[in-house]
Parts: structure tokens; C-alpha cells; sequence
């Protein structure tokens, strides 16, 4: 694929879902895949898939809510590899719940997850990249980051926020040739669904999902597209929905 052979990617929430297609993706395409996430038998187990494929290959076991450890994750990637071509900020969690249940923790972990993670990962990576004026920084953001329903008015938040970092980030590096993306997936087979703790929501977003969700494939497939792309061509803002889903 052009564009992408020989690339470095550091792939954060890589263990599973979106990350995990996406890593496979990149690295049957030629990439360098360095894998990051907490589970590390998972990434243990993938990390041996990839490198049956004969493509390069490593993990380093990471909470994408440390400073400490996405500083660290960077300079894993520079020691093994000797560059950052790329970094997609996958992790996230999605705890929804109505606020009048007042789960301030799940409130948190959003906001340690989805948007200090994500400032995290572009902290780490960003001095390299202008250091070589050369990068692509890929931020997963949701269609919920365009708009919000009931229950998900925290987690909306995170995404909304995601997307004015990104695009923040793409105004104040265009002229050090950094590429910026955001992905902003529609209902998709991920384990997402796992962290919500409300039963009734949980319930009924599992049913729809059943009936429409996209394969993680699908969000992986575009986020080889952005990267695919000449230099010149930044892709700022993909939408994917499944086909029936209205909103």
C-alpha cells in the first residue's frame, strides 16, 4: 500500500476492537507495529501473529492515563525503531450512564481515558515528529463527538473534545508537515459495551448493535486509507456508520 510500507505506528488500546484490526491491517500492508495497551497476554498473543507474517512487531504493556508511561512508550518506540511515523490514539471507554446516577468515578475514567490519553499520546510523540517535520497523528474520536443523546453526556464530552484537540493540533503543525486524522466510528463490534455499568442502557445498546454494528475491520480499513495518503494529502475527518444507522 502506498504510503505505508516501512511506517512505524504506535498503536494505543491495540488489545482488542478497532486497534487490534487496525494493527493487523497496517502490518499485512508493511508497517512497523509497536502495540500498547494494559493486557499484556494479549499483546503477547497478537505481537506472535503479526510476526508470523513475517512484518515487525512489538509491544510494551501501557495506561494510556500515565504520563509516565505514553513519555516512556514514546522513547520505546525511538530505541527500537529510530523513528514515530505514526501514532493512532485508539483507548477508550465508554461507561454511559443518565448523570442524576452520579457515577463521578466512571466520570473520571473517561476523562483520564478518552481526552488526557489521548493528550498524552501527542505529547509523547510530538517532539520527534517535528524534529523531523514529518508525522501523522490519527485521533479516535465517535459520531457522538457530533452529537449528543441521553446517557451519553459525559462520553459525548470526551469525544467532542477529542475532536477540537485534533484540530487544534492540525492548525498549529501544518507547517511542520504533521498530518492530523480523526476517526469517528458509528456502531462498531468492539468491547466498549463491556464498560457500561447500567444495565438497562447497557441491554439495549447490545440489541442494536446486534442488528447493525460493523466489523472493527471497517474503522480499520479507513484509518489505512488516511494513512495511505502522499504527504501532501491529509485526511482531517473520516465518518463511518453502518448503513442503517440513522443517527
Amino acid at each position: 500500500m502506498l504510503n505505508v510500507e516501512g511506517k512505524v505506528v504506535v498503536i494505543t488500546g491495540a488489545s482488542s476492537g478497532i486497534g487490534e484490526a487496525a494493527a493487523k491491517l497496517l502490518a499485512y500492508n508493511g508497517a512497523k507495529i509497536v502495540l500498547a495497551a494494559r493486557r499484556e497476554e494479549r499483546l503477547k498473543n497478537l505481537t506472535s501473529t503479526l510476526d508470523k507474517q513475517s512484518n515487525t512487531a512489538v509491544y510494551k504493556v501501557t495506561n494510556v492515563a500515565s504520563h509516565k508511561e505514553m513519555e516512556e512508550l514514546a522513547r520505546f518506540t525511538i530505541d527500537t525503531f529510530g523513528q514515530i511515523d505514526v501514532l493512532i490514539n485508539n483507548a477508550g471507554t465508554m461507561p454511559l450512564s443518565y448523570l442524576h446516577e452520579k457515577k463521578v468515578a466512571e466520570w473520571e475514567q473517561m476523562i483520564d481515558v478518552n481526552i488526557k490519553g489521548v493528550l498524552y499520546g501527542i505529547a509523547a510523540v510530538l517532539p520527534f515528529m517535528r524534529e523531523r517535520k514529518q508525522g501523522h497523528i490519527i485521533d479516535v474520536s465517535s459520531v457522538t463527538g457530533h452529537l449528543v443523546r441521553k446517557t451519553w453526556a459525559v462520553y459525548s464530552g470526551t469525544k467532542f473534545a477529542v475532536r477540537a484537540i485534533t484540530d487544534g493540533l492540525r492548525q498549529e503543525e501544518a507547517e511542520n508537515n504533521i498530518r492530523t486524522t480523526i476517526i469517528c466510528p458509528g456502531t462498531v463490534e468492539t468491547e466498549l459495551l463491556d464498560t457500561v455499568t447500567n444495565a438497562e442502557v447497557r441491554k439495549s445498546l447490545e440489541a442494536y448493535a446486534a442488528q447493525i454494528a460493523l466489523p472493527a475491520e471497517a474503522i480499520a480499513q479507513s484509518i489505512l486509507y488516511a494513512i495511505s495518503q502522499p504527504e501532501n494529502t491529509a485526511i482531517n475527518e473520516i465518518i463511518v456508520r453502518p448503513t442503517k444507522q440513522e443517527i
